[in-house]
């Protein structure tokens, strides 16, 4: 097995597409032909998906059109490789997957995502972050993703065992949820899994 990743160069990756089969991975857009900043408006705007977040939430348009414009710099800086989980006959929005924290020598990365709320607890998730594991695990070479999350997020729990990794801890009081500190799990697949 090679000794670092072949495919993550930092020459610039351009975005990848993927069938995943129900669903459609694209890079998220905002030109003429598809728009996804309300969506991803409407999808930051749940109170479920906020109270889980792990980072900035898109309060607005502006807010939507700089996350747009930073997902596609990501992809060609190789620092993070997002999807759109799009609906595959409309193009809708539907939620977004990504491999982050990308370690090109020691072959890592971290998951991120988040389904719009109307279609969690549909099996959306557990496809279209399969599709992003094939793709981290086979086209960029990774040997380990990870996947954190709150201890009281039972929708990531969930995915986090239906797509196979392993839990492999905990680390205390790690975030502030709700104005709380709680403890944020720490799951693990290996390329070998």
């Amino acid at each position: 097995m090679a000794s670092s990743v072949s495919c993550i160069n930092l020459g610039g990756m351009e975005p990848v597409e993927i069938n995943a089969g129900a669903y459609y991975l694209r890079q998220l857009r905002a030109d003429d032909r598809i728009d996804d900043r309300k969506a991803l408006v409407d999808g930051y705007a749940d109170p479920e998906l906020r109270r889980w977040l792990i980072g900035n939430a898109i309060l607005d348009f502006d807010g939507a059109t700089r996350f747009v414009a930073e997902r596609t710099q990501q992809w060609h800086t190789e620092q993070r490789f997002s999807w759109a989980i799009a609906e595959p006959t409309t193009g809708e929005l539907i939620g977004e997957v990504g491999l982050k924290v990308i370690d090109p020598i020691g072959r890592t990365a971290e998951v991120g995502c988040w389904t719009r709320y109307d279609l969690r607890g549909k099996g959306l998730m557990t496809t279209s972050l399969g599709a992003a594991l094939r793709f981290g695990f086979g086209g960029l070479e990774l040997h380990r993703i990870e996947y954190r999350h709150a201890a009281g997020n039972v929708s990531s729990e969930r995915v986090a065992r239906k797509c196979g990794f392993s839990l492999d801890g905990r680390l205390r009081e790690a975030m502030v949820v709700d104005g709380a500190r709680h403890d944020l799990l720490l799951w693990s697949r290996l390329a070998t899994d």
